[in-house]
């Protein structure tokens, strides 16, 4: 096949493929047999002249060579270079029990998925329920405020990406991500998501999406079971032994991938206790902030927002604060989306972005956050953990102490003058409270903030327009803690136990995870007999 890169596209042609890689190829049409979209992402630079870029995949009835050496000198047409995967194969060790995956978030699903379909029959301990029943946990949350700790956005069958934007996008670059797309694609996701620059799924489709995967795990030979949370484990001789389930239950265990999410607090505390090397990291915290879809779609495209083929607009935004060293930037941007209650904890208030497939709210939302160092939290390897919470359950009192949150207007943040009518109502439910954010973040995240907002405006005409509703807190950004391990995913002193996906510290989203899952699966593959 030949690969077509760089093809430039308006917004309003109505010409096939085949047509478009004709003209390319300078061939008729009728010489064109198959033609696949291998990516497209939009270049709306200039805003009057909006188009899409697109990398292609063509079969020709025609020899290539004939093809090429018409081209000669054209570096966007080559011939295709298929990358050569190397056969997985099984290692000479026998395991003495199944292996075990904890957590079903991306990376325990590609881990446990990994492991059935080499016939390892993996044992999945999910400490939340089930999707269908998680989602009515936290449809009946958001409508009353009575918060499930065992049940909520952060635990459950999806982990905490279930209810989010579904965003794949990834700054890794990863010979398995075709194979992870073609896995969420059989499960239930457009085809577009193996095309598409910003691929997302949406946390309507994401649902239906980990049920099958976990339907495909167990006619596998895998078992799932929910409700599961490990409490302690078993460590002999600088190996893993064994793990408690809910306090009463021992399995004995000898491989156990741990996918167990940036939220899993107590876990992170045990697995402290039992001497399992970890450190702190850097995370995040600060707002979300909602606009108007319309206004995001009006900065980015100009004249031509609101055309049928360009979708909600998102946007990315970064400003540095020189002066004290801070960082604040955008985060999880979910077009068309909503601001939702994602607390883990009794007497917290934590929100997240949610987007269903269509982006289809009017309302444009994300976070707004600032970098917070290990030092910022104090010298324990889980200080930042405590940082967290602080901040969570300042929120929780400014917002009432009944998990609504509290809202503060851009402009009352900026000048302490009576808050303007919202730009858009909020959207965090169980609702609401006007409340000053500087009571519930750090000094140095509002001030940094308070100098980012005014940069981010004249980048993005409207963004800090007085009326725009700024939300509290947004704190789980990423996990404060990363677990050590190897090359080979083992943990740095512990002998079995294999630490993956974000709440491990080794993944940013949805894709990131997944594919750190898969090939923490894939070594243990290597490593041991499934016999």
């Amino acid at each position: 096949m030949l690969r077509i890169t760089n093809l430039r596209v308006s917004i309003d042609s109505t010409r096939s493929l085949a047509e478009l890689a004709a003209k390319k190829l300078r061939i008729p049409v009728e010489a064109v047999s198959e033609t696949v979209i291998s990516r497209r992402a939009l270049d709306a630079r200039r805003k009057n002249n909006i188009t899409f870029v697109y990398s292609l995949e063509v079969k020709t009835r025609l020899p290539e060579g004939q093809v090429l050496s018409r081209l000669r000198g054209d570096k966007d047409v080559a011939l295709l270079q298929e990358e050569a995967k190397m056969p997985l194969v099984s290692g000479p060790e026998v395991l003495a029990a199944r292996p075990v995956v904890v957590g079903l978030g991306p990376a325990g699903m590609l881990a446990a998925l990994t492991l059935a379909e080499y016939g390892y029959r993996p044992l999945v301990l999910e400490r939340g329920q089930d999707v269908e029943t998680r989602s009515r946990d936290v449809a009946h949350f958001w409508q009353t405020g009575q918060f499930n700790g065992l049940s909520n956005v952060q635990f459950g069958e999806g982990g905490a990406g279930t209810f989010s934007d579904g965003k794949l996008t990834t700054r890794v670059q990863d010979p398995y991500m075709r194979e992870v797309l073609d896995i969420f694609v059989e499960a239930g996701a457009d085809p577009e998501i193996r095309y598409l620059h910003k691929p997302h799924i949406g946390t309507d489709k994401l649902r239906q999406i980990v049920k099958h995967i976990r339907q495909r795990i167990i006619a596998l030979g895998g078992e799932v079971e929910f409700g599961a949370c490990v409490t302690d484990m078993v460590i002999k001789d600088g190996r893993l032994d064994g793990l408690m389930v809910n306090e009463t239950r021992l399995i004995p265990c000898s491989v156990a991938l741990f996918g167990i999410g940036h939220s899993a607090r107590d876990t992170y505390h045990m697995l402290y206790g039992k001497g399992v090397a970890m450190e702190a990291k850097p995370f995040a915290i600060g707002v979300r902030i909602e606009h108007p879809q319309l206004l995001i779609d009006q900065a980015q495209y100009g004249p031509m927002a609101g055309h049928p083929a360009l979708g909600a607009a998102d946007y990315a935004l970064v400003y540095h604060h020189k002066a004290i060293g801070r960082t604040a930037y955008s985060f999880c941007m979910c077009p068309g989306g909503l601001v939702v209650a994602a607390a883990s904890e009794e007497g917290g208030v934590v929100t997240n972005g949610m987007s269903h497939y269509s982006r289809a709210s009017g309302i444009a939302n994300s976070a707004l956050v600032v970098n917070v160092n290990p030092e910022d939290c104090g010298s324990e390897v889980l200080s930042g953990i405590a940082f967290q919470r602080h901040y969570e359950q300042l929120a929780f009192q400014c917002g009432g102490a009944n998990y609504q949150a509290p809202v503060q207007t851009v402009g009352h943040f900026l000048t302490g003058m009576a808050p303007a009518a919202y730009l858009t109502v909020p959207s965090y439910r169980p609702g609401v409270r006007d409340a000053e954010l500087k009571k519930c973040l750090p000094d140095f995240v509002t001030a940094t903030l308070a100098q980012a907002l005014p940069d981010f405006d004249r980048k993005i005409r409207g963004f800090g327009q007085p009326g725009a509703v700024m939300t509290g807190v947004e704190t789980r950004t990423s996990a404060p803690v990363r677990l050590k391990r190897d090359e080979n995913y083992l943990s740095a002193n512990v002998g079995g136990l294999y630490p993956i996906g974000e709440g491990a510290g080794y993944a940013g989203g949805i894709m990131s995870a997944a594919l750190d899952g898969l090939h923490a699966a894939a070594a243990v593959i290597r490593k041991y007999t499934s016999r």
